[in-house]
């Protein structure tokens, strides 16, 4: 019997989906942005002392592989040929550090983590050198010194890792974020990988000057980075390198950009003023403001939005970072144990309906914007006998809405025009609870697009629509149209003051919790490898009594 006839489809792009807590391949129709097939490999966390978050290169870069061969299986069983993929986009969690040698290809330390904590006492170190003010760095990177950012964390496993010290003594060092590892590994790494970052991502070092988009010696210097261990700033659209090994070896990488400017791409923010909030470990809201770089007074950061092409115009955005999100839900499931997966918090949250004046502020790695405070802890406000595990659970989904308020307000000062409604993405966009509970608080619609996988989607169209592929146009109307879900304010105003107001109540007495010795060292505490904020939030749980806790109404 002859071999069942293939299907004939347009050509197909795929994306790879680096994120904090997951890794994903997922595969596009370029005519019509349709989602054809996808694999996800979950990635571990590691906690070597209090307020350390690191994750393994070596782990991230084989569930790439693993992710890509998976959905190519998949696309052979729905009898589609895989040769049909033209093109490969990389989106990336952002600021993660990567520091590995270029002779033999293996890391020379774990990556560090975005919201890793450790270099609370480098920033406050370097804060002193800051000359004038920290005008300095903002004027220049968009960003203010935090923490958060790669430069930060490249300094302190410089000054820390003297396998680190002696690779760039030898010259075998490179740097790079998520993006760059992947990039230089697939292809070639050793054998000739191409060692090059997008704009998007460079502009998250603090190393960046988002004005002239390169490489600025004087914040190199001021944080004593030599530029001999950084990658080459391409555009978000444009051929990279060639896969070298797996079952797409020979399709170019031609897009990349850092997952929150992907998710904008991918909902289609191209005009200034629009805007999208990416519910994922952390939640990130970006505002378009076009060719301008528009600098916050509220706490907001300045960063680059995309360049979709060598020749193509940058533009910029402005950004509220909210450190954890579904990072809380993942804490809940892995740290207290109340929901074994964590899709059961959206259940436990509908048995209550409400967190019965219960306030959960999740500062597990300080607070962002709008405070930037890295002192700031986790804790639980509000707690009675009455209280039990759904109400902590629906006090978690809360926490994620009302620092999104937080940040949406923030934005409409700096932007001057409130969002009239709010269009979003991201893994936690399916519980629906948390999507009405957002709009309750913000007062206004919150918009969601049908298939959410918008971060993957604006990797896809980058790479799609580069200068040598051109199998996607980035024009909207060319794509077939998105059915949108649309869940509006179903409470007054007043109610939601109330309970915002509130909420910043509990916010201000997370502050201060930790001083730079105990944030950073962590040897003064015998359990520091456990996650940030355990024992703040988990003694309140124990004073309840287990009885209450493990209780439904």
């Amino acid at each position: 019997m002859a071999a069942a006839r293939k299907a004939v489809l347009g050509p197909l792009v795929g994306a790879v989906d680096q994120g904090t807590s997951s890794t994903r391949f997922l595969v596009f129709n370029s005519k019509t942005a349709e989602l054809l097939s996808h694999h996800q490999v979950e990635i571990k966390q590691e906690f070597p002392k209090e307020g350390w978050v690191e994750q393994d290169p070596k782990e991230i870069l084989q569930s790439v592989y693993e992710c890509i061969e998976k959905t190519c299986e998949k696309l052979r069983e729905l009898n589609i040929d895989i040769s049909n993929i033209k093109a490969i986009g990389i989106s990336n969690q952002r600021e993660t550090t990567v520091i590995w040698d270029k002779l033999t290809g293996e890391p020379l330390y774990n990556a560090v983590v975005w919201l890793d904590l450790r270099t609370q006492s480098t920033v406050e170190n370097l804060s002193k050198r800051i000359p004038g003010n920290n005008n300095f760095l903002k004027s220049k990177t968009g960003l203010p010194l935090s923490t958060y950012f790669s430069a930060v964390k490249l300094r302190w496993i410089l000054d820390n890792v003297r396998k680190v010290q002696k690779a760039v003594e030898e010259d075998r060092a490179l740097f790079g974020t998520i993006d760059s590892w992947l990039i230089w590994s697939l292809t070639g790494g050793a054998k000739g990988g191409v060692h090059c970052t997008d704009v998007t991502n460079a502009s998250r070092t603090m190393l960046f000057n988002i004005h002239s988009l390169e490489w600025d010696k004087e914040l190199c210097d001021f944080f004593e980075i030599p530029m001999a261990i950084l990658p080459n700033v391409r555009s978000s659209s444009e051929i990279y390198g060639i896969m070298k090994a797996g079952a797409l070896e020979g399709v170019p990488i031609s897009g990349c950009l850092g997952d929150q400017s992907a998710a904008l791409v991918g909902q289609m923010c191209f005009k200034d003023g629009q805007a999208k909030n990416t519910y994922g470990t952390g939640c990130f809201l970006l505002c378009n403001t076009g060719r301008q770089c528009v600098f916050s007074d509220h706490g907001l950061l300045t960063t680059v939005a995309y360049k979709l092409g060598r020749d193509k115009p940058v533009y910029y955005a402005l950004e509220g970072s909210v450190a954890i999100a579904g990072a809380a839900v993942r804490w809940l499931r892995d740290n207290l144990g109340i929901i074994s997966k964590s899709e059961e918090i959206e259940k436990l949250a509908k048995v209550v309906g409400t967190s019965y004046d219960c306030y959960f502020v999740p500062a597990f790695s300080g607070l962002y914007a709008p405070y930037w405070k890295p002192s700031a802890r986790g804790i639980i406000c509000g707690l009675t006998q009455f209280t039990n595990k759904c109400h902590i659970a629906f006090a978690a989904l809360e926490a994620v809405c009302f620092q999104t308020r937080e940040i949406l307000d923030a934005m409409n000062r700096d932007c001057g025009i409130p969002l009239s409604h709010l269009q979003v993405d991201g893994g936690m966009t399916s519980n629906k609870i948390l999507m009405q509970l957002q709009a309750d608080i913000l007062n206004i619609p919150v918009v969601k697009p049908s298939m959410p996988e918008t971060t993957a989607l604006g990797a896809a169209m980058a790479a799609g629509a580069a200068e040598g592929v051109c199998v996607w146009s980035l024009e909207p109307e060319d794509l077939s149209a998105v059915t949108m879900e649309r869940f509006e304010p179903q409470i007054k105003a007043e109610e939601s003051e109330i309970r915002y107001s509130t909420w910043k109540k509990a916010v201000m007495k997370s502050m201060d919790w930790v001083t730079t010795q105990s944030s950073e060292s962590g040897d003064l505490n015998i359990f520091g490898s456990l996650p940030l904020g355990f024992f703040i939030v988990s003694s309140m749980v124990m004073l309840i009594g287990a009885r209450y806790i493990s209780g439904i109404p």
